[in-house]
Formats: structure tokens, sequence, C-alpha cells
């Protein structure tokens, strides 16, 4: 990482310095070669384009129709949806943006309507991504004629250059997926610089976790297959010589410090994180002994392990008796003998007890949110001494979950995947938690209620989960929380009632009650309910 002094701001590489897709329309020495046009599925994309106020069923039907269906029939497979379709997240590709404005020598192309990428960039760079991104802008004529994906083409041979790039990320959202634009046929490179062309429509994947997996499973079948053509290269830093075991998801930092010192006695160290920060570092995790699957929900990202030969193990060393567990599996995983395994256990699990001990919670509390390790923060709660009631997730279901899930059924815990607003605020009415961890919606409906409560993703999320520093982590901040109801319970008996029902909003005067209208409203909906009543029994 370098510093800008003269701007202040921080960059990763050069990026913010170098030309973007923006500047297609600008003169260039480069000469692009020519496409032969008989390889481009003119019929898909010609499709009558559809804008952002389309559904998203008509959306899906014109992406299919447009010849996007097996892309979509793989992440319908990837990514189901039930219960619900569109549980709370932001738009996914915020998350595979997220992933390529992470990664050194990486530049990303945002291909849809100027307002979704306003949205996407704005949002990332309030995450701390000061990073370039490039848009190519298109109107109806050059979405429907297929110009937009000639003009796709032509920025990515602009800005294909290997003294600056490793790799181009082009991501199609939703109204160019709908509209048929067809990635696949870019090159897969120019001039030694990888091109990854991903769809990231929101009428076809949740949640923006799951997006994180389209890219990063994009980039990792990209890597294994460079891996098993030949030699490849090898990661800036140098390797212990023990076997590694590969860490998926996005975690805190000091985490992959802590499971490597779990590691140590089993003769095992940890190894590259995926998401990466670099392309070089995908042959890193590719060249592993094991797969930790902390984060359940990256499936196109397992998938490329199991195709490379590699162990995966579910959870992750979280509390006690989730430590001891995934210790043993990633011990019979890489084959290590009875006695290293125990020597592991001994090491860390005595040090886990004393930290839950040490800080205990004393409360009741739901939990749901939208990154995917919401299990895990569960887990860790009960053992410090929660009385965790509910869990909701916006991820799926998945067998690397399934241990995690068990468990906490095992404790009398409800576990709802593709959790909904809905469904979080009903727990919440029903269990009565001393505090609630949600989403924003979530929070503000506690707080409304006279409830503390705490945002999963800035509070809960961004904080050590595994191992002995895990264990006492959580406690001061949900104990504080907890600690806080007597505030709210005076702040509601000062206000009373100001500000709620039919005095909500702001007045020029006194608001006075209409008892007659209420009565007049109330017979009216009273016989439109029997008329509609009488119409199904007819």
């Amino acid at each position: 990482m370098s510093n800008n002094i003269n701007s202040g701001e921080v960059v990763y590489d050069d990026a913010g310095s170098t030309p973007t897709a923006n500047d297609a329309d600008q003169p260039s020495s480069r000469t692009l070669p020519v496409l032969d046009g008989s390889a481009i599925n003119t019929a898909a994309t010609a499709a009558d384009g559809l804008g952002c106020h389309a559904g998203a069923n008509e959306m899906l039907a014109a992406a299919k129709a447009a010849g996007e269906s097996e892309t979509l029939d793989r992440y319908a497979a990837d990514y189901p949806k039930g219960p619900h379709d569109q549980p709370q997240s932001m738009c996914p590709a915020f998350g595979s943006l997220r992933v390529g404005l992470r990664m050194r020598r990486t530049a990303t192309i945002l291909s849809g309507s100027a307002c979704c990428v306003y949205g996407l960039t704005f949002t990332s760079h309030f995450y701390g991504a000061r990073r370039t991104v490039g848009y190519v802008p298109f109107n109806s004529e050059s979405l429907v004629t297929g110009q937009l994906f000639e003009d796709i083409r032509d920025a990515v041979f602009k800005m294909a250059d290997p003294a600056l790039y490793d790799a181009i990320v082009i991501t199609n959202l939703c109204v160019p997926t709908a509209s048929g634009v067809p990635l696949q046929l870019l090159p897969k490179e120019i001039n030694g610089v990888r091109i990854i062309g991903i769809d990231v429509p929101g009428f076809g994947i949740p949640t923006h976790a799951e997006a994180k997996d389209v890219l990063a499973g994009a980039m990792l079948k990209y890597a294994r297959t460079e891996a098993e053509a030949g030699p490849v290269q090898a990661p800036r830093v140098a390797r212990s010589g023990k076997p590694t075991v590969t860490l998926v998801g996005e975690v805190f930092p000091a985490d992959p410090v802590g499971i490597g010192m779990m590691l140590e006695p089993m003769g095992l160290s940890a190894g590259q994180l995926v998401p990466t920060r670099e392309w070089r570092e995908l042959y890193a995790a590719l060249d592993c002994a094991a797969v930790a699957a902390i984060h359940p929900f990256y499936t196109s990202v397992y998938r490329e392990f199991d195709a490379a030969g590699r162990r995966i193990v579910g959870s992750a060393p979280v509390g006690h008796d989730g430590t001891a567990d995934w210790l043993e599996a990633i011990g019979q995983a890489c084959n290590v003998p009875r006695a290293g395994i125990d020597a592991a256990k001994n090491r860390v699990l005595p040090a886990i007890r004393a930290a839950l001990a040490a800080a205990p919670i004393r409360g009741r509390i739901t939990l749901s949110g939208y990154e995917g390790s919401e299990l895990l923060v569960a887990r860790l709660l009960i053992e410090s001494g929660a009385d965790l009631r509910y869990v909701g997730t916006a991820c799926p279901r998945t067998r690397w979950s399934d241990a995690d899930r068990e468990w906490l059924e095992s404790k009398g815990v409800h576990v709802q995947f593709r959790a909904s607003l809905e469904q979080d605020l009903a727990a919440m009415a029903e269990f009565k938690p001393d505090l609630a961890i949600g989403t924003t919606p979530v929070v503000q409906k506690a707080k409304e209620a006279g409830t503390p409560g705490l945002y999963f993703t800035n509070l809960i999320s961004s904080r050590p989960l595994m191992g002995p520093a895990g264990a006492g982590s959580l406690a001061h901040l949900i104990n504080t929380a907890l600690g806080s109801k007597s505030r709210f319970d005076a702040m509601k008996e000062f206000f009373g009632d100001t500000g709620s029902g039919d005095v909500a909003g702001i007045w020029t005067e006194q608001p006075q009650a209409r008892p007659d209208f209420r009565e007049q409203y109330r017979r009216r909906l009273e016989k439109q309910a029997k008329a509609r009543k009488a119409e199904e029994m007819l």
C-alpha cells in the first residue's frame, strides 16, 4: 500500500491515475484488433432493453430469452432464493465490486444504468474503497443494437496494459444482463492481462454476500486452469514450508493470526485468505492441504476447490465447542496424527474456556444480519452465557453451515435462513429480547420500542471471533448495550406517546380526534371485507 501525499488518498497501486473505461470515447493510439462479427449472437444483443423500472420476473424472462439461461440457471442452483426472493441486503453487485476493488493491479468496469453505477461507486467509496471504477455508458439504441458490447470490448482493449494490471473485471448489472450483453465473447486475455466478465443482476443473485462468491469463484476458476497448465507466480510473502489451510471468508485481520497459532501444534499453518488481495494469491490459495469454509455461502469457490481435489471443512474455531470440533475436522482432513490434534486442543481450549468465564453475557438476545457470519456469532454468544432465541441470516442454507445450524438448534435456537425483515421483527416481538442485534431497520424498530439495539455489520462482525481472542471480544460491547435499557425506559417515560399514532409528524395545530370519521371508515372497510368474502364463496 502506498500513500499519495499530494492528495492524501490511500491507494493500493496506480489505479487512480490510469486510463479507465470512461476514456473510451477519447482518441487512442492503440490499434484495436478486428473482431469477427460472425462470433456475436446478434439476436442476444438486440433484445428489447428493459429499464430499472421493470419487475424482476420480466427482467429474468428477458435475460433468458436473450441467451442468459445457462448463467441464470447456475445462479438459481448455487443461490436458492426460497422462501424469500430478496432478503435484506444492498444491491448484490456491491459484493462483487468490493472483491475487485480490494485487489492490487485489478481494474473494475461496470456496465449498467448510470443511476446504479453512481449508487454502487458511492457506496464503495463510503466503505473505504478509494479506487478508480470504470464505466461504459449506453443508451437505448446502443443497448439494443449490440453497440454496447462493442464499446465494452473497445474499452477493455484500451485498458489492457500489463504494466498496470493483472486482470480487468467487467460486471454486467441488471439491464445489460436482461438485454443479453454477451461478456463471454470477450477475449480471455489481452496483452497478458486477464479478462473476467461476470453478470451480477439483482434479479438473479439474492444478496451482496453471494455476489462476492460470483467474482471470487470466477477468478479462482481462471487461476486453477492457469496452474494446471504450467508454472505460475509465487506469492509475495514467503511460505513457512508447512502444509497450509486456506481460509474462505472476510474475517477480522487478527483472526488468521490466531488460527495460525491454533494450527501450529498440528504442523499446519494458516494459508491464504479468499477473496484475495492480489491475483497471485489465488495460486497460493489453491496450493493447500485443506480449505476452511468459515463463511459457508461461497458455493462457486468451494466448487473450484473440489475440482482441485482439496478437502473442505465447515464451521470455524469459534467458542469452546466450535474450536474443538473444527480442530478435530481439520486434523482429520490433513491426516494429522492423534497426538498432534490433541496437542492443539490442549493448548487452546483451556484459554478459550477461561476467556468465556471471565466475560459472561447475561440477557435475552435476538440476532440477524446479511454478512454470512451470523451463525458463528450466535455460537459465541451462547457459549458466553447469552439467552439467544433467534438467528436470522439473509444467506441460504448450505452443507457448510450444517454443523453450526445443528449445534444451535440443539440449544433451542430458531435458525432462519433467507430471513426477511418481517421474520426478524416477528422474532423480536415474540421473544421480547433485552437486546436486538440486526440490520438497520431491525435496530431502528427495537429502539422505537425502547429495546437496546446493535447494528450487526459495523459493531459485531467487525471484531475478532476465533480462538481465545474472540471468546471475550463481544462481552464488553454486549453488556454495555444491555445496561442501557434504563436510559430507554427513562426516555419513553419522559416522551410518552409523543410522535406516535395519530400525533405522528409535524403539526401547526394540535390534532383533533374525529371519532365520526373513524366510525365511517370502519363501516366502509367492513363492507368491503364482506364483499370480498362473498366473491370467494361464489
